[in-house]
Parts: C-alpha cells; sequence; structure tokens
C-alpha cells in the first residue's frame, strides 16, 4: 500500500492501520521462530503496543479518540507541575 499524497486525515489512518497490522502479523510469525523467553516477551509486549495503536486509530475515526474531537480541551496539555 503506497502512503496516500493526501492532507486528509482518513487515508493516513487507513494506511498506518495497514502498516500496524501487517507488523503485527509479522511479529506473531516471528514468535513461532524464536525460543528465547526474553525476546517472546519482547515480542508479546510489541503485538499488545502495536494492536493498542489500531484500536486509538479505530477510535479516532469513530471520533471516540480525545485527538478527535475539536477544542482547546482536547488538545491542551497535561499540568504536570515540572515546570
Amino acid at each position: 500500500m503506497q502512503h496516500p499524497a493526501t492532507n486528509e486525515p482518513h487515508s493516513h489512518v487507513e494506511w498506518l492501520k495497514g502498516r500496524l497490522n501487517e507488523t503485527i502479523e509479522q511479529v506473531e510469525t516471528d514468535t513461532g521462530l524464536v525460543s528465547d523467553p526474553r525476546a517472546l516477551a519482547l515480542f508479546e509486549a510489541t503485538r499488545e503496543v502495536l494492536a493498542g495503536l489500531v484500536r486509538a486509530l479505530d477510535r479516532y475515526e469513530q471520533g471516540g479518540e480525545p485527538a478527535a474531537r475539536r477544542g482547546s480541551e482536547a488538545v491542551a496539555p497535561a499540568a504536570t507541575g515540572a515546570e
């Protein structure tokens, strides 16, 4: 899949989801090829993080992700007290 040459976000979200899902599939394949417990744990963590990103992109498309909503409260950084 070629990277979209548009400023329309839906095309980029779909492209990203496709790439992430391809990577998840490769991680799952690689998991069956190694036996090192540390590598397996790393691969599983990688799969979980990537799957979480795919879910976040799905929520964005559905309008449920805070970044998908307009308004300063959705994009204002959280106060950390580290100033």
